[in-house]
């Protein structure tokens, strides 16, 4: 009978839906930073290597447990924009709020807000100096700079929507990649 032993992590560990994010948390662990941190590398490097998951113009809820205390709740959602009225898609032209594009956005981002918060209370309630942030942009600046394989879930995704993403200036995503069907990984 074969044994199986769990896995261990005596220097931290973290879980994310890109490898590159974790080790971005992992690495933030074995510099001497708190789990707050880790995530907020882990949330940068996801904005850049699997944008079409989590992005900085998107929202955060953050939910902070420590043992023997009650878990903080941090609700990063923008408020809505103040024109966003039906009235006003109307007076548009549409007949639906629009699904994608600058008017789709209907509420104010606010992902990196909730980063400055959840950073504000590890540094009040952890007993570790904290970690300068451009550090804990590092991975993620690296990334945007250098570029990443794609992955197969990005590509299905911006390969779905490429017409309706070439409208938007500053959209760069290799044409030939698709047309050749090379397969990113």
């Amino acid at each position: 009978m074969t044994q199986y032993q769990s896995a261990k992590c005596m220097q931290g560990m973290a879980v994310a839906p890109h490898s590159l994010a974790a080790e971005s948390a992992v690495a933030v662990l074995r510099e001497g930073g708190n789990a707050v941190e880790a995530m907020v590398a882990a949330a940068a490097t996801i904005a850049v290597v699997y944008p079409h998951m989590n992005g900085i113009g998107g929202d955060g809820f953050w939910l902070i447990s420590t043992p023997g205390h009650e878990p903080v709740a941090i609700q990063a959602c923008g408020f809505a924009a103040q024109k966003a009225s039906l009235d006003f898609y109307r007076q548009a032209g549409y007949q639906h709020i629009p699904v994608r594009g600058p008017l789709a956005a209907n509420t104010v981002a606010g992902t990196v807000s909730g980063w400055e918060q959840a950073l504000a209370w590890a540094e009040q309630n952890t007993a570790n100096s904290p970690l300068p942030l451009p550090r804990l942009l590092k991975d993620a600046i690296h990334y945007a700079r250098q570029g990443v394989p794609v992955s197969p879930g990005l590509h299905q995704q911006i390969s779905s929507r490429l017409a309706q993403l070439h409208q938007h200036p500053g959209f760069l995503w290799p044409v030939c990649a698709i047309r050749q069907s090379v397969r990113c990984e």
